[in-house]
């Protein structure tokens, strides 16, 4: 049987398999069953610090609705306090003490010295590393694309100062150059990278005529733009590279590697088709590798990785020029009617 061992951000994992931030994880049972399954780390539900504040106002708005309403009454209630993250860390500390893998937290913050802060408290927890997970919204026609970035870069510097376990930064691939953003966050000292983020899109009820917000879990062919992008980095940089979305399968897995990746990240397969998945993807992961003789995960990591390529054009514009030549063969395949 092949040594699926990798390491990610300088942690030592048994295998590539990390399940990804997602509310599975919030139960303590889950994430022994998860580790039982073969799960190498989890990373923990992301705290978001628009839902604590929107619970602060809630609470308050709560506790304040009744007040003045006689003469002599100025408050229904004694003043109390929202907990603010307190509850996120604690559920998160018994996580910690109740799996023997890596446990890595998630944050994502709308101030700079909120990220800071929460960083600090989530290192306390026991955590073996932190994500940062980028996720921004434009929603300002003023604001120029440079000024999220640095904003970005100093949020960065800002928590690699102020913690001592590894940072890694879960990005979406909305960038005007994806690859120079990687390149400066890693120069900023980020150790990891997480690509890329699912957004969540709102969609339209035509019968109600209003928003919803469905669930938005990844399809198999959504791994082909992770896959791009380590297949680039790998070899250009030395943090660790981390593929999410559409990861599904052993092959799937395998194809990332090949790539470049260090691990992956699995959440929507587990939604899907349940936490015992995480068993059938490293056993098909294993067959793969003995099959092709690997016996580590660093013999075949980063084969076909464009670094590695002799053909310069494999990730580059060039690729979709020669498929648009090719255009017969998929008529050929899938005929008009």
């Amino acid at each position: 049987m092949a040594d699926l061992s990798t390491r990610y951000m300088g942690l030592q994992l048994k295998n590539p398999i990390i399940v990804g931030a997602s509310n599975l994880v919030k139960d303590v049972d889950n994430c022994k069953r998860m580790e039982a399954a073969g799960a190498a780390a989890i990373v923990y539900k992301t705290l978001f610090e628009e839902q604590v504040e929107l619970e602060r106002l809630q609470m308050s708005e709560e506790l304040n609705q009744y007040n003045e309403r006689h003469a002599e009454m100025i408050s229904l209630f004694p003043d109390l306090e929202h907990a603010g993250p307190r509850e996120h860390l604690s559920h998160l500390k018994k996580v910690v003490n109740a799996v023997n893998i890596p446990v890595i937290a998630s944050l994502n913050c709308t101030f700079d010295e909120t990220w800071v802060e929460y960083a600090k408290q989530l290192e306390n927890t026991g955590i073996n590393a932190l994500e940062l997970n980028f996720y921004a919204v434009p929603g300002d026609f003023k604001r120029e694309g440079k000024a999220i970035i640095n904003e970005q870069l100093d949020v960065v510097s800002e928590v690699k100062k102020s913690v001592k376990i590894p940072v890694s930064v879960k990005l979406s691939p909305f960038y005007t150059n994806t690859l120079m953003v990687i390149q400066n966050m890693y120069y900023a000292g980020v150790d990891g990278f997480v690509l890329f983020n699912r957004l969540f899109q709102p969609d339209i009820d035509l019968e109600k005529e209003e928003h919803h917000f469905p669930y938005n879990l990844s399809h198999e062919e959504d791994n082909r733009l992770p896959l791009r992008f380590i297949g680039l980095l790998f070899g250009e940089i030395r943090g660790s590279l981390c593929a999410n979305t559409g990861i599904y399968s052993g092959t799937d897995v395998a194809k990332m590697i090949l790539a470049g990746a260090d691990t992956v990240q699995v959440v929507s397969v587990i939604y899907k088709h349940g936490i015992d998945q995480i068993s059938k993807i490293i056993e098909e992961l294993n067959q793969w590798m003995d099959g092709k003789k690997y016996s580590t995960i660093e013999s075949f990591k980063g084969k076909l990785a464009r670094k590695n390529q002799k053909d310069p054009f494999a990730y580059k514009r060039a690729q979709y020029i020669d498929i648009l030549m090719k255009s017969e063969e998929i008529f050929i395949k899938y005929p008009m009617r």
